[in-house]
């Protein structure tokens, strides 16, 4: 075996990275010529990767505003959102991010988001941006405390974030018997026949987070107020919200749900009445992820399928941390 110089060695280590990529592109390319079924792929999401005593979790959709992509995310102390508040972080290529700050924080004393503000998305309109978010009131008790979504807006991305005064936009309901009467929560906007279609997730009193279910509130303007559709629950499964416009329809992806419904991905031509279209993989599909969806607020009836994303990630004796989703998916054929 030939022995290398130290100038060779060197030139081999600065290459090997660039070989790795090129390896990893060329199989991705691959896969897609003949993959029939969805392929999810995970990768570190530089910056907002696992660290010691932070919580990073349930991003938000990703925008890009110039060259800039942004998201927000629940962020705390412990590995649940009930202790949290909202920060977010920049991108200039997805993989690689700059946590910049804390977005909002959690509400005055006695109010209905004092105790944590988490699970965030954004929604562009009206030259605003809308930042939703679900929150609890303290005190807080997991088996009882009930959550509910509102908004805040700011003129930047990189706020200043006001609280709208309709707060809390959406609630959980009264009626015990019904779907979201104990939580309310994960919003997901996209703008849909001139008005703003906010898909939620909603899990009634004295059940499990496994049994949470897709419900949807759609409102005339982006600060509300929203009104839930009578056909809610719209999908019986659904514990991570992820919509998204496709061609004239919506999409959703469900992680959790019964036989038939979980690991699955379901298409609606009105956005509100789903099918299941093909099964996902359970060991790899996007858990609690945030995707890019350029189409999302445009309202032209173009959607196209969802390319990468940021999801939540786990590792033993760590606390929850973000990274990099990126998708492959097969020629869909649509019920």
């Amino acid at each position: 075996m030939k022995t290398m110089t130290p100038a060779e060695r060197f030139s081999e280590r600065r290459s090997r990275p660039l070989r790795i990529a090129i390896a990893w592109t060329l199989t991705l390319l691959t896969l897609s010529t003949w993959a029939d079924e969805p392929i999810f792929s995970s990768h570190d999401a530089q910056g907002l990767g696992p660290d010691a005593g932070v919580m990073r979790r349930d991003p938000s959709d990703i925008i890009q505003v110039g060259e800039t992509y942004y998201v927000w995310y629940s962020r705390g102390p412990v590995s649940h959102g009930y202790d949290a508040t909202i920060w977010y972080a920049e991108s200039t290529d997805g993989r690689s991010w700059r946590e910049r700050g804390e977005a909002l924080a959690r509400g005055d004393t006695g109010s209905w988001d004092e105790q944590s503000v988490f699970t965030p998305n954004i929604l562009v309109a009206e030259g605003r941006y809308w930042l939703f978010y679900t929150a609890v009131a303290k005190p807080f008790v997991n088996t009882t405390s009930k959550t509910a979504i509102g908004i805040a807006w700011a003129e930047s991305p990189r706020g200043p974030w006001t609280r709208t005064e309709g707060n809390p936009v959406v609630s959980a309901s009264s009626d015990v018997s019904l779907f979201d009467s104990m939580r309310v929560d994960d919003a997901c906007l996209i703008v849909r026949d001139g008005r703003y279609w906010l898909y939620f997730k909603g899990r009634q009193m004295n059940r499990s987070w496994m049994e949470t279910k897709l419900g949807v509130a759609i409102a005339d303007k982006p600060e509300g107020p929203y009104v839930k559709h009578p056909g809610n629950p719209l999908v019986g499964g659904g514990h991570e919200v992820m919509v998204w416009p496709f061609r004239q329809g919506v999409l959703s992806l469900i992680n959790i749900g019964p036989e038939g419904i979980g690991r699955t991905l379901q298409y609606s031509d009105d956005g509100l009445r789903f099918s299941r279209v093909c099964d996902l993989d359970s060991k790899t599909i996007p858990f609690a992820a945030g995707f890019f969806r350029p189409e999302a607020f445009k309202d032209r009836g173009r959607g196209e399928m969802v390319e990468w994303g940021i999801e939540t990630a786990r590792r033993d004796g760590q606390l929850p941390y973000l990274r990099r989703v990126d998708c492959i998916w097969p020629e869909l054929t649509l019920p």
